[in-house]
């Protein structure tokens, strides 16, 4: 059992990591609970300051809930426009409108913080990707 004080390194980060896995399903409000609980808040601090996380290409993001959702590009029209652009938005050749994004995050229920995000276009070879 390790001591719970604030996670500064690695080795700390991984014995806590441990030791949550081990405490797994235990119930709450119990001292082993209790346990888990201040175990999981002292590893989401030290994660967020030690592997943050960028903000999430708005593309990507609407790939990824379309997905979840079981959803094609004509699930988009209603929200993006035609076929053609529809297409334009997924391949990155046009970017999303302000009323697009309005439109998109009411229907995929992604946060519009998500969708203003800067586009990153795919590289062509021998190219770095950017952000548009």
């Amino acid at each position: 059992m390790i001591e719970l004080k604030p996670i500064r390194n690695e080795a700390q980060h991984k014995a806590a990591l441990k030791e949550i896995e081990r405490l797994w399903g235990c119930k709450r409000g119990t001292p082993d609970g209790d346990r888990f609980e201040v175990l999981g808040l002292l590893v989401e601090n030290y994660e967020r300051e030690h592997y943050p996380l960028g903000p999430s290409d708005p593309i990507e993001a609407i790939k990824f809930r379309m997905e979840q959702m079981g959803y094609t590009r004509v699930d988009l029209e209603p929200s993006i426009g035609s076929r053609g652009r529809v297409s334009d938005v997924l391949n990155r050749r046009r970017p999303l409108t302000l009323a697009m994004i309005r439109r998109i995050s009411e229907q995929l229920s992604i946060s519009a913080e998500v969708l203003i995000q800067p586009t990153v276009k795919k590289a062509k070879k021998g190219e770095r990707a950017r952000a548009a």
